[in-house]
């Protein structure tokens, strides 16, 4: 029985088709689920409690955070700059809340670029407003969508991870190239997590929890992993783990 895997999703605008709101997941998310051996499941963004969130994912085998808009800075402690888009608390606390049961319910969690952020900041870490307002923005590697290739859907740089961490075990390799669509990183890690992986500039790209298997990326893993098998075998370790907490579980 394949692994069923909760996608937080997201609402979209109504069109002239759906005709009201739509919640939705982007399909590299889905396909690359598809490809591992998943099966996909997108969960309605909500008010939870901590209770509904335990039952919630007490259903599935694994939680999934894509990437998006900007995490509200005021959960971090700060004050939006005007650097900042795309913020709907609701979709953070969702996130959060989500996140945090998984974590509860033994259920592994691969966070995406955004899902990586809100990670970091719901389990007590910071982020960085805006990458260009560093010290050594002239020197780094192109990870804005303003500073893309023209025409390009995202920029690619060399992603170094950390040798012996589950990152590295997840993906098979130390280093990679990630396509990269962000503007934020991630200041602070989060207590319990540690930094395992860094753009060629020194920018965090990935970090991971020390007692649970969650790992969260800064680049976008699934924008190619249809064709680069190491990035595929990111997701191949998360169903590959979806299925041992869940036999687990049985027990």
């Amino acid at each position: 029985m394949k692994p069923i895997i909760a996608i937080a999703g997201r609402v979209g605008p109504a069109s002239r088709v759906s005709r009201s709101a739509v919640h939705f997941a982007g399909d590299v998310y889905t396909n690359a689920v598809l490809r591992a051996g998943g099966e996909p499941a997108i969960v309605v963004p909500q008010q939870l409690t901590d209770e509904d969130a335990d039952e919630l994912m007490a259903r599935f085998d694994g939680l999934i955070l894509m990437g998006g808009g900007d995490v509200d800075p005021t959960l971090y402690g700060q004050e939006p700059s005007v650097y900042v888009y795309g913020i709907l608390t609701e979709q953070d606390i969702f996130e959060s809340t989500m996140v945090k049961a998984a974590i509860r319910m033994g259920k592994p969690v691969l966070a995406i670029c955004r899902g990586l952020q809100i990670t970091n900041v719901a389990l007590g870490g910071t982020l960085v407003q805006e990458i260009a307002t560093l010290p050594n923005a002239d020197a780094q590697v192109l990870h804005k969508p303003d500073n893309f290739p023209e025409g390009a859907p995202f920029a690619v740089h060399e992603v170094h991870i950390a040798e012996g961490s589950r990152l590295a075990n997840a993906l098979g390799a130390t280093s990679l190239r990630g396509a990269s669509f962000h503007h934020q990183i991630v200041d602070q890690v989060a207590p319990g997590c540690v930094a395992v992986a860094w753009a060629e500039d020194g920018l965090l790209e990935g970090i991971e929890h020390t007692d649970h298997w969650l790992v969260g990326v800064q680049w976008h893993p699934e924008d190619t992993a249809h064709e680069d098998a190491i990035q595929q075998n990111l997701y191949d370790a998360f169903i590959a783990q979806a299925i041992v907490s869940s036999s687990t579980a049985l027990r």
